[in-house]
């Protein structure tokens, strides 16, 4: 996830009677099981664990954008344009985004950003969109009719990327809903997984801790195994502190 953003509100309040939920991890034994059940880091220790289908865009999304950037290298492949959507109820521990957990942070959506979005894309030198957060996965009232019509406009031309909070499996276990599944349709690559500060490592491509991983979604759908994006490529060693810091700028964790 990538870091400084625009006009912000408060972190947490507002969120309307919906269960948010704070289910801790089970024991040893459950706990290994659900790992292996549910994807890397989960159940998480350091962030809240949804059950199936508990959270939803269209109860829990104010349709806010807390930034847009046009023309950046740091939120996926080549060039981009990336859209922050506003709340988080994963409330990861350590998140470089804590200030936009609020679903009614920063302003709402409009069909003139959407018009800008779509004018910037065509850009000969643009590969794609990025979706961030936030939580994507609970802005599909936003984000849903923007991807059907960058597909519309530009085909496969365009690629999407999407950051989320969710693991492949979960998205993916009996329950969950039918929006979410429906952007992950649309997206190229998603990368997954909560932020876990004890697993930090500034050497990981468009990640922020390591259980998260790179995905490559048709490929992943088309075989019904989670598959890694081919192109990852990790540091193999730590960078000058002064260029952590000038990264730590430009880039986030979700």
């Amino acid at each position: 996830m990538s870091g400084s953003h625009g006009p912000i509100l408060g972190p947490t309040s507002g969120q309307g009677h919906v269960d948010l939920g704070n289910q801790s991890a089970s024991g040893p034994g459950e706990g290994c099981e659900s790992a292996q059940r549910l994807g890397p880091g989960v159940p998480c220790q350091t962030s809240r664990n949804p059950r199936a289908g508990q959270w939803q865009g269209e109860h829990l999304s104010q349709k806010m954008i807390a930034d847009y950037k046009r023309f950046i290298m740091t939120d996926g492949e080549g060039i981009r344009c990336s859209l922050y959507v506003s709340g988080c109820p994963f409330q990861c521990e350590g998140c470089w985004n804590e200030s936009i957990w609020n679903f009614r942070a920063g302003q709402p959506y409009t069909r003139e950003l959407e018009d800008r979005i779509i004018s910037d894309l065509s850009k000969t030198y643009v590969q794609g969109m990025t979706f961030l957060g936030g939580e994507p996965m609970l802005n599909t009232p936003v984000l849903l009719p923007l991807a059907r019509r960058i597909r519309q406009e530009f085909g496969t031309t365009r690629d999407i990327w999407c950051w989320t909070g969710y693991t492949w499996e979960e998205l993916m276990r009996a329950g969950e809903t039918a929006d979410k599944l429906e952007l992950l349709s649309l997206t190229d690559v998603l990368v997954d997984g909560r932020y876990i500060e004890s697993q930090k490592d500034l050497l990981l491509q468009f990640r922020g801790s390591s259980n998260q991983r790179i995905i490559d979604v048709p490929a992943s759908l088309a075989t019904g195994e989670c598959m890694t994006w081919s192109r990852t490529r990790d540091l193999a060693h730590h960078i000058p502190e002064i260029y952590t810091k000038e990264r730590l700028a430009g880039e986030g964790s979700h």
